[in-house]
């Protein structure tokens, strides 16, 4: 019927009733056909693309993130995590500091003004070298004085050489001669009085004058410097240090341990110091005091440390980081350094689960050992095994995946 309606259509003319109708059903079956093939080509590309995701590569293979499956496990080698007994180490951070046994203020007994600065901060000097010149009235007013002293000292020795004379012709009185030996004693203890008050600050009895020079009293490096050249000098009670001088052939090296692990360290215990200025270079010495004051601020002590100096070339303020290594022992888990990658600011190793299975773990590192093996705290047991170089093992994952 379908191909009778088909062939009258041609004999019927085009604005009939029944022209239509037969060409709208013709249509609606059309459009029934284009929507059931677009919905049929949809599916199809659906699951074209659900099937054409990438494979997974070899080194992902697993059931779970950081499990590596290697397809050439005999290419790397493995070793063994070691429990060993270790001595207790620990580390804190300090400073060079001059030794205050051997560190000596400079000060200045009389007032005035500096005249000339000879010296500047970080200068080595002598016992006995001219620091500075002050211009001291303190000491104008004392060599007058002195001069004074002097002057009388001379009139009553003079006046009793003449009492004694007198007294042994008869012509003075025992009472008169006491009198003036009693007036020069008096006046030699003046003169000694004044002399030593102008030596006290820096003069010479014998070159009246109202300069000081002050001089260094011991040998050794400037390491404090509060004045500058026509400053000022006040008097002793209300003025700073002018200089301090130290003797550098000793240092100490001051470093805060907190409350926590002041048990682990004692007086003798051995200490590693680096220092920033030499990261190559280690320097021993031993715990020489610990504090016993705590600072309530940061609940640390002072740990002393006292190194020799012999070539200056440790300077007070420089940066130092100590290791200090206790007599007591305890159970260290160690493993090669070489096992050990950085990734993602963490330490992981690669632990051996299977035949060909590997797990990446995170580890918590403590420190190194001098024969290269890295002591962690947490992430293997002692007995399992990992990669010896973890580097090398993740590399190849990565190229085995390509």
């Amino acid at each position: 019927m379908e191909l009778l309606d088909s062939r009258i259509v041609l004999f019927r003319r085009p604005g009939s009733s029944w022209f239509r109708t037969t060409g709208a059903t013709f249509m609606n079956r059309r459009y029934r056909f284009a929507v059931v093939a677009a919905v049929l080509a949809l599916l199809f590309t659906l699951g074209c693309s659900s099937d054409t995701k990438a494979a997974p590569t070899k080194a992902e293979v697993t059931l779970e993130p950081g499990v590596f499956v290697a397809d050439h496990p005999e290419l790397f080698t493995l070793v063994k995590a070691e429990s060993r007994e270790l001595p207790v180490e620990l580390q804190a951070n300090g400073t060079v500091n001059p030794d205050v046994t051997k560190t000596i203020h400079v000060t200045s007994l009389g007032s005035g003004r500096v005249v000339d600065l000879k010296v500047r901060l970080g200068d080595y000097v002598k016992k006995g070298q001219v620091l500075l010149v002050i211009s001291s009235p303190d000491l104008g007013t004392a060599n007058s004085d002195y001069q004074k002293a002097k002057a009388d000292e001379e009139l009553s020795r003079k006046a009793l050489e003449r009492a004694q004379q007198l007294y042994a012709h008869g012509a003075f009185a025992e009472k008169d001669l006491e009198t003036a030996q009693d007036a020069d004693d008096k006046a030699k203890v003046d003169l000694r009085t004044t002399g030593e008050r102008v030596r006290l600050l820096g003069g010479d009895p014998d070159r009246p004058g109202q300069l000081i020079p002050l001089r260094a009293p011991v040998s050794g490096t400037i390491v404090e410097q509060n004045v500058a050249g026509f400053e000022g000098v006040k008097s002793l009670d209300n003025t700073p240090n002018l200089f301090t001088i130290a003797d550098l052939s000793d240092v100490w090296i001051v470093c805060d341990v907190y409350e926590n692990d002041l048990g682990e360290i004692k007086v003798g215990d051995s200490a590693e110091i680096r220092l920033n200025a030499f990261p190559d270079k280690i320097f021993q010495g031993k715990i020489n005091d610990i504090s016993r004051v705590l600072d309530p601020n940061t609940r640390s002590a002072k740990v002393r440390i006292v190194l020799g100096n012999p070539d200056g070339a440790l300077r007070p303020g420089m940066f130092a980081v100590a290791r200090f290594r206790s007599r007591k022992s305890r159970a260290r888990l160690l493993v090669p350094t070489t096992a050990i990658m950085r990734l993602q600011d963490k330490d992981w190793v690669f632990r051996k689960e299977g035949d060909r299975k590997f797990r990446r773990v995170e580890v918590h590192t403590l420190g190194a050992t001098p024969e290269g093996m890295q002591e962690i705290a947490d992430g293997v047991s002692p007995g399992e095994e990992v990669v010896a170089k973890a580097l090398e093992f993740s590399t190849a994952m990565a190229e085995q995946g390509k």
